[in-house]
C-alpha cells in the first residue's frame, strides 16, 4: 500500500507541474499574439527612417561614417527570466565569439538580468539593466537604455565608440548582430534621383533628428523582436516539457495500475486461504 501512495503523490506532483507549465506556456502565447502587432508596426517605422537616410546619405556622402575598428559599444539583449532554453546559452557564445573577432575589446551593456547573472562580472561589461517581462513594459526599459547609452558615449574614453546591438531577431529566426550608429549598412535607395531632397532644415540638423529617431525606433524593435523570439522559445520549452510530463505519468500511472493489481491479487488470495483454513477447520 505504501508504494502504491508514493506513487500517487508522484503523480499528483507530475499533474501541478504540468498545471503550472501549461500556464506558463499560455501567457508565452498570448504575449506573441501582443507583439506580434507592436513588432509588425515598428519594423515598418524602422524601414521608412532607413529609407530616408539611405536617400539622404545618397545626396551627402560626406556625412557617412565609419565607427574605428574594435571601438564598438554593443547593446547584449537577453531574458529577464529563465525557462527559455538555451536563448542565453547562444547569446553568450556570440558574445565571446564577437569579442575574439575584434582588435580592440568590445564594450558591452546588457539587458535582461537572468542573461547579466550568467555573466557574471566582467570588465568588458560596462553596465547591466533589468528586461521586458512582458510587451507593456519595453517603453521602460527604452527609456533606461537610451538615458543610460546617452550618459556612456557622452563619456570620454567612449568617445567614437560606434553602437550596435547582438540580439535574438524574430524575422530570421536566429542571432542578428545590428549596426545601429553611425548610420550604416542601410539598404539601397529604392528611387535614386539626381536631385537631392528639398530639406526645410541644415542638412547637419537633419540628420541629427533623423539619428536620434532611428535610434529610438530600432532599438524598440530590437527590443519587442528579441521578447518575441524568448516568449516563442518558452512556448517550444514548454511543450518539450509538458510531451515529458505526460510520457512520465503515462509509466507512473502503468506502474501505479499493475501495483494495485498485484495488491488485489494478494488479497484475493489471502481470503482464498482464509476460506480453505476455515473449510479445514
Amino acid at each position: 500500500m505504501s508504494r502504491r501512495r508514493e506513487l500517487a503523490r508522484r503523480m499528483d506532483a507530475l499533474s501541478d507541474i504540468a498545471g503550472i507549465m501549461s500556464a506558463m506556456k499560455g501567457l508565452a502565447l498570448m504575449e506573441i499574439r501582443i507583439l506580434t502587432d507592436f513588432l509588425a508596426s515598428q519594423q515598418r517605422m524602422v524601414a521608412g527612417i532607413e529609407a530616408a537616410a539611405a536617400d539622404f546619405l545618397l545626396t551627402h556622402p560626406e556625412f557617412a561614417d565609419e565607427p574605428v575598428a574594435g571601438r564598438e559599444l554593443c547593446v547584449l539583449v537577453g531574458s529577464e527570466q529563465g525557462f527559455c532554453g538555451d536563448f542565453n546559452e547562444t547569446l553568450l557564445t556570440r558574445m565571446e565569439a564577437r569579442c575574439k573577432e575584434e582588435d580592440a575589446p568590445v564594450r558591452w551593456l546588457v539587458v535582461g538580468r537572468r542573461l547579466a547573472s550568467r555573466l557574471g562580472q566582467r570588465e568588458c561589461v560596462e553596465l547591466a539593466l533589468p528586461g521586458a517581462l512582458v510587451a507593456d513594459e519595453v517603453p521602460a526599459v527604452l527609456l533606461r537604455l537610451t538615458r543610460d547609452l546617452g550618459r556612456l558615449l557622452a563619456q570620454a574614453q567612449l568617445a567614437g565608440y560606434g553602437l550596435s546591438t547582438l540580439y535574438h531577431c524574430d524575422a530570421t529566426g536566429d542571432i542578428r548582430m545590428r549596426s545601429l550608429l553611425p548610420l550604416r549598412d542601410l539598404p539601397a535607395p529604392g528611387n535614386p534621383s539626381a536631385y537631392p531632397a528639398d530639406l526645410n532644415l541644415a542638412p547637419e540638423v537633419f540628420l541629427r533628428g533623423l539619428t536620434g529617431h532611428y535610434l529610438y525606433a530600432a532599438l524598440n524593435a530590437v527590443l519587442y523582436s528579441s521578447l518575441m523570439a524568448e516568449n516563442r522559445q518558452r512556448q517550444a520549452h514548454m511543450d518539450r516539457a509538458l510531451q515529458r510530463l505526460d510520457e512520465d505519468s503515462a509509466r507512473l500511472r502503468l506502474t501505479y495500475n499493475i501495483q494495485r493489481q498485484e495488491e488485489i491479487t494478494e488479497e484475493i488470495e489471502v481470503i482464498l486461504l482464509s476460506t480453505d483454513m476455515l473449510n479445514e477447520g
